[in-house]
């Protein structure tokens, strides 16, 4: 009597996967296999198909926290198939079994007579070139497939041993990714539905989240795009870490992001974290509870991997000058530099220079005297010092919550347009007379400001400063806004091979 393996499955279906890809180089494939399959597609329940004139049944029996399906294999039988494997083939899809006439069923009967004429289920055939390979003691397999005309790309992961499986997927790099069923993937890909791909930025001050989706063609167009002020770092630099109620704003507001992308539909979230969680000595402790509360986990990413993704953006996005490009991200708790030739990154570092920091030390949150602006401004002259005697570049691009909301006044924007201010070309002028408005006026006044978003009043005077020692440090005259931040630079290098 054959034993039934019931085994715990993990799969991704995409374009590419990039990184993942390149881990399995290294490692022998086991064997290479390449055939023609025919799914019968109902619900979400049950994997139907039949290869070599066998019909293969395995039905979902359990999810589990980390999202892995188990599936069961209730039937392997040939044809023709007896009257009571086809009720039982119905019972598995969900459907109700039609009128059966016949005591025996051929491959043709069964998917014409039928599979055919039922509006609850349909027959897709598949072609398959797939590759096998054993992962940390797990099989693991990428496959090309062909469903009815339409080509993709999967990924799987497979073992009896749950934790094996969830080690293995994190192992080569694909822990961003949605779980998603033979029958799941093969509906989405047959329905032409959007690929689709998240990412959220967890910043010192803000929690960025974008969701992106690719059409056939491999160009990108947002689908949602926007900030939530959290101010994670509140008191990081007095306490030294992050505080209870900045954790749970945090919180609360990256569950709704990944309800949304949910609901959108996205294959993948990617989720990192910067300056705040590097800096705080219970960092550690924040990104466990961020994954014990929403299941996602948040990378903290260095300053030099924030400095790449930033640049890697703003090449993406705006049409630049040749020649030397230094891309500048700046934030609550750090700003990033990047210093590079056309696509190639010369140099990469980021510096304790946020806006939270100085609008706290300082009291920049409220009018100040132009004594006191001044010593904020020798301060955050001194910390970017790194800067010093550097060559003027060819083009400057600054990004970031504060970059934009200058422009956003600039154009005085009631309503802020991510096109208007995306390639805004800021000058000194604009933005000297800009720290004056907000220096003359406390958080309440700043928020009648045209353009200026009211949750971002209290740390705008600060990033203003940062920004205007940032053009005077290296000598340029003007600055290009790109919109398009971390959280774009992530999506591309995630998900854009």
């Amino acid at each position: 009597m054959t034993t039934i393996v019931s085994r715990w499955e993990w799969r991704a279906f995409g374009r590419s996967f990039g990184a993942a890809e390149d881990a399995l180089v290294p490692i022998t494939p086991g064997r290479t296999e390449e055939g023609d399959e025919i799914y019968i597609l109902s619900g979400l329940i049950a994997n139907v198909k039949v290869r070599d004139d066998l019909i293969d049944v395995k039905v979902l029996r359990e999810v589990n926290g980390d999202g892995l399906e188990r599936w069961e294999p209730i039937m392997k039988q040939g044809f023709p198939l007896a009257t009571n494997d086809v009720v039982e083939v119905f019972e598995a899809l969900d459907v109700p079994a039609p009128e059966l006439k016949r005591t025996a069923h051929t491959l043709d009967g069964f998917l014409n007579e039928l599979i055919g004429p039922n509006d609850l289920a349909r027959v897709v055939t598949v072609h398959k070139r797939r590759n096998r390979f054993m992962v940390g003691g797990c099989m693991a397999e990428l496959a090309d497939v062909v469903a009815d005309g339409r080509p993709t790309r999967t990924i799987a992961i497979e073992s009896e041993n749950a934790a094996a499986v969830i080690a293995a997927v994190r192992a080569i790099g694909l822990k961003d990714y949605v779980n998603t069923s033979y029958p799941r993937g093969l509906a989405a890909l047959i329905n032409d539905e959007p690929a689709r791909y998240a990412v959220i930025d967890v910043g010192t001050n803000s929690v960025k989240f974008h969701i992106g989706e690719r059409d056939g063609r491999g160009m990108w167009h947002t689908i949602v795009d926007r900030a939530e002020i959290t101010r994670l770092g509140e008191g990081l630099h007095e306490r030294g870490e992050i505080g209870r109620e900045a954790l749970e704003r945090t919180v609360t507001v990256i569950q709704a992001m990944l309800d949304e992308a949910e609901r959108d539909g996205a294959r993948a979230v990617a989720a990192v974290g910067t300056a705040g969680l590097r800096l705080a000595r219970n960092g550690d402790d924040v990104l466990a509870s961020i994954r014990q509360r929403t299941g996602i986990g948040v990378e903290a990413i260095s300053g030099e991997v924030e400095g790449r993704l930033a640049y890697l953006a703003a090449r993406a996005g705006l049409d630049l000058a040749e020649g030397a490009l230094v891309v500048f991200d700046t934030g609550g708790g750090s700003t990033q530099f990047t210093f590079g030739q056309g696509s190639h990154v010369d140099e990469r570092f980021s510096v304790e220079v946020g806006a939270v920091r100085y609008t706290e030390r300082f009291g920049l949150g409220a009018s100040v005297s132009p004594e006191a602006l001044s010593e904020a401004m020798a301060a955050i002259a001194g910390d970017l010092s790194r800067l010093d005697g550097r060559p003027r570049p060819n083009a400057l691009v600054g990004m970031g919550g504060a970059v934009t909301n200058i422009a956003a006044v600039h154009h005085r924007l009631t309503t802020y347009d991510p096109d208007v201010v995306q390639g805004t070309v800021l000058d000194r002028s604009e933005i000297a007379n800009q720290i004056e408005l907000y220096r003359s006026r406390d958080a309440d006044a700043r928020r009648t400001i045209a353009g200026l978003q009211p949750k971002r009043s209290d740390v705008i005077l600060a990033g203003a400063c940062i920004v205007a020692t940032v053009l005077d440090k290296l000598g340029a005259r003007t600055m290009t806004v790109s919109d398009r931040g971390l959280r774009h630079g992530l999506l591309v290098d995630r998900f854009g091979t």
